[in-house]
């Protein structure tokens, strides 16, 4: 099927390869969803501003409404289907059911890929726009309720799910084997002291 729109690509989705013809327009949303049956992965606004799409890239989070299918060959793609070890809920995925981190549902596996990603990027050290001290020897700051906001407010909740979300996003990030930081309850309450 190769001609000048369009490919053979092979996908690494979740530990599987995939190999389909994609019109060189396709976006990996619609080839996950439409060509793979891949429906975890939700369609919201289409246009990169909900998350809902959102989906891990090599690890990092993104949209999938805006990659291009073609563009994802060679890279490891993790969906919602993706996330868990066998029967073994992830951490996160386990925290929002815990905590009834979602309503409706229709935005939780982009909210749950993006919360995985999050929380790495934050362990990484990567400020945010509401971290103090930016500087690469301050180390990872504290993940305070404002900083998982911050770092969360690309996914919307239709249902406002987002004093739960926030609550799940930091539990499962204290519950890293290598999570070393300060419990967001507690730093919100040392500042009022």
């Amino acid at each position: 099927m190769d001609s000048p729109t369009s490919s053979v690509v092979t996908l690494r989705i979740n530990g599987e390869k995939y190999t389909l013809p994609v019109d060189h327009r396709t976006t990996l949303l619609d080839a996950l969803r439409e060509r793979l049956d891949l429906t975890g992965t939700k369609k919201g606004c289409d246009q990169g501003q909900c998350g809902a799409c959102t989906v891990l890239l090599d690890g990092r989070r993104t949209v999938a409404c805006l990659q291009l299918a073609v563009a994802a060959e060679g890279r490891e793609i993790t969906t919602i289907e993706g996330v868990a070890d066998g029967e073994r809920l992830h951490p996160v995925q386990q925290a929002f059911l815990d905590l009834d981190g979602f309503q409706c549902g229709y935005c939780t596996p982009g909210q749950i890929c993006s919360a995985i990603g999050m929380i790495e990027e934050h362990a990484a050290g990567w400020p945010s726009a509401v971290t103090d001290d930016v500087r690469p020897e301050a180390g990872p700051p504290p993940l305070t309720d404002d900083e998982i906001r911050e770092r969360m407010s690309g996914n919307l909740c239709r249902c406002g799910a987002y004093v739960s979300i926030v609550e799940a996003v930091g539990r499962a990030a204290r519950a890293r084997p290598d999570e070393g930081h300060e419990h967001p309850e507690a730093t919100a309450k040392e500042s009022v002291a």
